[in-house]
């Protein structure tokens, strides 16, 4: 009989390699966007300091939820090569399982350029072949960031998700949003809660005059909960029926890869231990804030312990969620 996990996180692995540099310039108009990061063409650039990380959105969400006391397992594609069982060792680290885990020619790997706190990210990303495997019963699913011919991908897991009356959170990639609404529909339509930034919400539903406004088109297409992300000045959640607004808690900016991956795994962790909203909002705050303290996406993902200490103690969060 399959054992019945918590989360299941659903998505592409990579390889990050963090290369911090200080020779750069970055040129901006006016208005600040779009802002371009310039280097001297045929030079050569120094980099301060490296780093290598297993990474993508779905690993990240994995550890996260597994740091924060969820039973978890990753269902993945990896390279058939060293890579891909370096990625797969490091993810039972945390007590994951790689059970659901299949392996397709070369392993995923992206450079990510940090300067002044913010990253550049070069992607490559690995033909693939999407099948979802027969999977158990679980309360979650994270649903994210996948390659091209994904598309199969889409019914399968909206299949899973009808079958079993799994919660989804879904957090599309940059190739999921470039497929456009109608192949996003049939996830929209069974999603417990979408988790996007302003840009994205404006690439699905068009451009609308307010976060208010992008929360009722998503709303309408089927997550039950919108959260969208607007960088500094915070995060905006919709249920249905109530608007909540959360800003961002001080602390020091390294690196931001896997801010958003962060606080998507901390939110429906508090919502899954029976937290309100405003509370999960508070718990997904918190990590984000931990992981950008440090370099890479992981490093900084906070325990299930250490997130009820910080939250015990924080005014900050006593304030936001009365």
């Amino acid at each position: 009989m399959l054992k019945q996990f918590d989360m299941i996180a659903v998505g592409d692995a990579t390889i990050d390699t963090f290369m911090k540099i200080d020779d750069a310039s970055v040129q901006c108009k006016l208005s600040k966007k779009p802002c371009q990061l310039c280097f001297n063409f045929a030079d050569k650039i120094v980099v301060h300091k490296m780093n290598r990380s297993t990474a993508g959105n779905a690993a990240n969400n994995a550890i996260g939820s597994a740091r924060l006391g969820m039973k978890t397992a990753f269902v993945t594609v990896v390279g058939d090569d060293e890579n891909g069982d370096w990625i797969l060792n490091n993810i039972k680290k945390d007590k994951i399982s790689t059970k659901y885990a299949t392996k397709q020619g070369e392993t995923n790997a992206s450079a990510v350029i940090n300067f002044q706190g913010e990253r550049t990210i070069l992607v490559y990303h690995a033909p693939r072949k999407y099948v979802l495997p027969k999977l158990p019963k679980s309360k979650w699913m994270y649903y994210t960031s996948v390659g091209e011919k994904h598309i199969t991908y889409n019914k399968q897991v909206a299949a899973h998700v009808k079958k079993y009356g799994v919660k989804l959170g879904y957090n599309p990639g940059s190739h999921q949003l470039k497929s456009g609404l109608k192949n996003m529909k049939p996830i929209l339509k069974v999603c417990e809660i979408v988790f996007v930034n302003m840009e994205e919400s404006a690439r699905i539903v068009g451009k609308k005059k307010n976060v208010k406004e992008y929360h009722k088109a998503l709303h309408k297409l089927g997550p039950k909960i919108v959260v969208i992300t607007d960088g500094p000045k915070g995060v905006f959640v919709y249920d249905g029926s109530m608007h909540y607004k959360m800003g961002i808690l001080d602390g020091p900016v390294i690196e931001r890869t896997g801010a958003g991956d962060s606080f998507a795994a901390a939110f429906i962790a508090a919502l899954h231990y029976g937290h309100s909203i405003p509370e999960a909002m508070c718990w997904g705050s918190h990590n984000s804030t931990s992981v950008i303290g440090k370099i890479g996406p992981q490093a900084g993902l906070l325990t299930k312990s250490e997130m009820k200490k910080l939250i015990k103690k924080s005014q900050w969060c006593k304030e936001a969620c009365e």
